[in-house]
């Protein structure tokens, strides 16, 4: 090994190594200002955060990001994010209620995505914009949601004309997200004509998409059930079109034989829709056999019951089921955060594992406190109405 020479040259004024001069002192002329921790966090700047008028131009313009942005915001489930959330949602409602809003919703492995897929890629090249709002399943025990329908959509993805956003379900019951309403307002703004929503795989029971949509289309398997499985009242009766889906190969008679037996079966139901059949088709996703009949049978429906204001009342009626289940929604809150009920909520609960009392005596005696007037409130009262 050969020794390098040793290095006697002076060091070179801002090298690592060289001496730092000392700096002069410098006399402070301003006030120190204040350090981030003492702002409180409500009124402390955030990096990128965006004004409502910022939102609003945004998706007014079609801008992805900010639409993106905007339904994030809109799904927070955070206090501070909802005031901003809400006006933004009252400054757009000018500008929606233009487009076709379309359920689509069936068992898990049914094919939903490949024919949502098939038929987006088939409107976006009629030049429709289409929004696609995929429901992905949340874990009971984890909390989390994997959010990958959107990878079962490469072809539309890369469509200019299509978007689509993922949603995890939360704790909501029925195959939806907690603000699907709220989403589908926003991309009706941002100029989407078609708006798709694709639940979770679905029982015979989860039926809240139906009061979120225009047109409820269910699709099902070949030979997944028989005539007595069609009769059953849920989700059969809610649909306005039924679909079979995977009805090519060797899966063709089974889907004739399914087809059949839901035919007889919807003899017997009440059609959802006013002065409208419910009628069964086959469809191959893969493939696209029959979808394109099925979309005619969607364009029928809007160009037969729009201009007889079958669409506009029921979504009058949507409206004020959506106000019904805000407002449950709030008094639930409301009665968990109550003071008196979380303070009286742990003796409750030992009385009831005890066997002291039932469930339903439980229960009242909650009820019973929260309904109780609020002592604080009422020592205000009485000293407005001494003054």
């Amino acid at each position: 090994m050969i020794a390098r020479p040793l290095d006697t040259r002076a060091p070179r004024p801002g090298r690592c190594d060289s001496p730092r001069p000392a700096r002069p002192p410098v006399r402070r002329r301003y006030k120190r200002a204040r350090r981030m921790s003492d702002i409180p966090s409500a009124s402390r700047p955030r990096p990128g955060q965006l004004s409502v008028d910022d939102y609003i131009d945004g998706i007014r313009a079609g801008d992805r990001t900010i639409l993106a942005r905007a339904i994030t915001l809109v799904e927070s489930s955070s206090r501070r994010h909802e005031a901003q959330a809400q006006e933004v949602i009252h400054r757009i409602l000018p500008f929606t209620g233009m487009a076709r809003r379309v359920g689509i919703t069936g068992v898990p492995g049914v094919g939903k995505s490949t024919f949502i897929e098939f038929l987006g890629c088939m409107l976006a090249d009629r030049g429709h914009k289409l929004a696609v709002l995929t429901i992905d399943p949340t874990s009971a025990r984890s909390g989390g949601s994997i959010l990958g329908d959107k990878t079962r959509m490469e072809r539309l993805c890369q469509s200019p004309l299509a978007f689509i956003r993922p949603s995890p379900s939360g704790l909501n019951l029925g195959g939806v997200a907690r603000r699907t309403r709220e989403t589908m307002l926003l991309c009706e703004a941002a100029g989407f004509d078609t708006i798709f929503v694709e639940t979770v795989g679905v029982g015979q029971t989860e039926i809240a998409l139906r009061s979120m949509v225009d047109f409820f289309m269910l699709l099902l398997l070949p030979g997944a059930g028989d005539e007595l499985q069609g009769i059953k009242k849920g989700i059969v009766e809610m649909a306005d079109l039924v679909a079979i889906n995977k009805a090519d190969g060797d899966n063709r008679s089974r889907a004739e034989l399914a087809r059949q037996d839901q035919a007889a079966a919807l003899h017997y139901l009440q059609p959802t829709t006013p002065e409208w059949p419910t009628d069964i088709k086959l469809c191959a996703g893969l493939t696209g056999e029959g979808i394109p009949e099925i979309w005619e049978r969607v364009e029928m429906f809007y160009a037969t019951l729009a201009p007889k204001g079958v669409i506009a009342r029921r979504r009058q009626d949507q409206s004020l089921e959506w106000l019904n289940d805000l407002i449950q929604s709030e008094l639930k809150r409301r009665f968990f955060q109550d003071p008196r009920v979380t303070a009286l909520t742990p003796a409750i609960h030992q009385a009831l594992l005890s066997g002291e009392i039932t469930a339903v005596r439980a229960a009242e005696s909650l009820l019973t406190a929260h309904q109780a007037p609020d002592p604080s409130l009422q020592r205000t009262q009485s000293y407005d109405q001494k003054n």
